[in-house]
């Protein structure tokens, strides 16, 4: 992805790729040494993910023009990306053309949003997201672990476990645990990784 990036890049004769990553550490390491115009970064990234990264970055230079593409059209995961600083949301699955648009965009300070990922936070809008706690319980969940094991883990009563579960149901419109827990990652609440 990153060969075929540089080389949709540098045949644009006002662009110039002036330094690559592997993952979210070098990523950072490598924004603080170079201080590009802008970057483009991955959210699924070995040792530091890149919503990690764009707070990081964010956090030291807090100009500085970050464009998300990735595989992930979450809308909770989109929100994230915003919310700490992200200027554009793209897909991997974004024609050449776009991602150059999207660069020259965010370079005038515009912002670019996928139209998949805009249907996808539409398709959304309104509804209640989920709070850390009932997140924390889905994590849970998602590992195989009982209420009772919940409750134990959380220093919870179980009653709260089930309240939490009731309440991520009727938010996720999901059918049962295991549905919840696929919405979720889907949404972009939780990743699918441990």
């Amino acid at each position: 992805m990153r060969d075929g990036l540089r080389a949709v890049i540098e045949q644009e004769p006002d662009m110039e790729v002036v330094g690559e990553a592997a993952d979210g550490r070098e990523a950072i390491e490598q924004f603080q040494k170079l201080l590009p115009d802008i970057m483009l970064i991955d959210l699924q990234m070995p040792d530091v993910d890149g919503l990690q990264a764009i707070t990081t970055i964010r956090s030291e230079f807090p100009d500085a023009i970050i464009i998300v593409l990735t595989t992930f059209p979450g809308d909770a995961r989109v929100v994230r990306a915003f919310t700490l600083g992200a200027t554009s949301y793209l897909l991997k699955t974004a024609r050449r053309d776009e991602i150059i648009k999207a660069v020259r965009s965010a370079l005038s300070g515009r912002h670019t949003v996928a139209p998949e990922v805009a249907q996808e936070i539409a398709s959304h809008t309104g509804h209640e997201g989920l709070t850390e706690r009932e997140i924390g319980v889905l994590k849970l969940v998602s590992e195989g672990h009982s209420n009772r094991d919940i409750a134990h883990a959380l220093c919870i009563s179980e009653d709260t476990v089930k309240a939490r579960m009731k309440s991520i149901m009727g938010k996720l419109d999901a059918e049962d645990r295991t549905h919840a827990v696929m919405i979720a990652i889907r949404r972009g609440f939780m990743d699918a990784r441990p």
